[in-house]
């Protein structure tokens, strides 16, 4: 791996190499560096997105810098997120170098309306290694939340692993971990309590060096208590969950990458109210694998699973081997993950059209099925 000879600032590629690497910099990104012919520029990751200009790092310092006006006005341009690797001509960023993946979920606002706004990517994190989904063992314990989570995860094609925190409330904190595993499959799960370090010691081996990990969570779970019990320090600021309606405030208002002592780096995140989907990218066959087992298996292969003859995801929810709640989680999900595909190419209009006629062929089939047991 080699870093450009010189730069401006004329410190020799072996001198910032190391710092690069800690940081995450390997040959995908040192390709696409080797693709540009200018010594002007010298790459750094973002640390930090303020609202007028960015926190990037070499590994050694940080220093503040805007961006190009070309890249906020080009759609075609990726914007800088926390997480990018970045080129940098003197305090200005003119290049984002391409993503090895992004976390990315719809705009605010848009979960469950079927709007323009509906289209909007909000890409929340870049370039990471593993994905903390982060749920309380207190009132935010939420196992049709966890789906979501681990179907935007999926969506994404990033590598999930599931943090309960505030494992000291309870005496027998393992059943919520069994509870987990009834919808989580191989994902890891990790039962953690920041007040006395339980749990800490398993987390260790995602924090080696270089590797990046984002944290999503509700407020309140407890993402920034974590963050600070794994530094030893207090690094993130945190406030008390709110005993009366079990929720916590945002005290995370930003994103930032942190360096953290074990040599990785943590992206903590504000909570999240709405877990909107960008796209569909195949998340929900890998968070719902049993359904999806059986929905191969169905006599028709566009079955829809609620209504037509030999369908074997509704044979298995007669026999149990499928939970109704389940069933109606992937539902749910798969109707609004369809939703958004269609927009991507077809009129609002046309959409609507077809998505009522679907509804109204569905009602007349079991009609029809009443009909003929009658």
């Amino acid at each position: 791996m080699m870093i450009k000879k010189k730069h401006t600032n004329n410190i020799d590629a072996t001198d910032i190499l190391q710092p690069l690497l800690k940081m995450g910099w390997d040959s995908h990104f040192q390709v696409h560096l080797d693709n540009i012919c200018n010594d002007n520029f010298f790459p750094a990751r973002v640390v930090g997105v303020r609202k007028n200009s960015f926190l990037i790092s070499q590994g050694t310092s940080e220093r503040l810098v805007t961006v190009a006006g070309r890249l906020s006005h080009h759609k075609e341009s990726p914007f800088p997120v926390t997480g990018d690797w970045v080129l940098v001509n003197d305090k200005v960023i003119s290049a984002v170098l391409p993503r090895k993946n992004t976390l990315s979920r719809g705009a605010t606002g848009t979960h469950g309306k079927q709007d323009s706004q509906s289209n909007k990517e909000q890409i929340i994190a870049a370039n990471l290694d593993t994905v903390f989904i982060v749920c309380g063992l207190d009132r935010d314990f939420n196992i049709r939340r966890l789906e979501r989570y681990l179907t935007l995860v999926y969506n994404c094609g990033l590598t999930p692993s599931i943090i309960l925190t505030k494992a000291d409330l309870h005496q027998n904190p393992e059943h919520y971990v069994r509870e987990v595993g009834t919808v989580t499959f191989n994902v890891p799960v990790h039962f953690i309590s920041a007040k006395d370090s339980t749990g800490l010691a398993s987390l260790e081996p995602y924090l080696s060096q270089g590797q990046t990990i984002a944290m999503v969570g509700s407020s309140g779970a407890g993402k920034s208590t974590l963050v600070n019990r794994l530094a030893g320090k207090t690094i993130q600021a945190t406030n008390l969950v709110s005993e009366h309606v079990g929720k916590g405030k945002h005290t995370t208002t930003s994103r930032s990458l942190i360096m953290m002592p074990q040599g990785g780096m943590v992206i903590d995140n504000p909570g999240i109210r709405e877990i909107g989907f960008w796209d569909d990218g195949g998340g929900l066959n890998v968070a719902f694998p049993e359904i999806e087992e059986l929905a191969n298996t169905c006599r028709f292969h566009d079955c829809s699973h609620t209504h037509e003859p030999g369908c074997q995801v509704l044979h298995g929810l007669t026999i149990g081997t499928i939970r109704k709640e389940r069933l109606d989680s992937y539902q749910k999900m798969k109707r609004e993950l369809a939703y958004l595909s269609n927009r991507q190419t077809k009129s609002a209009d046309r959409v609507e059209k077809e998505r009522w006629k679907e509804v109204s062929l569905k009602i007349k089939a079991i009609n029809n099925r009443k009909n003929d047991h009658v």
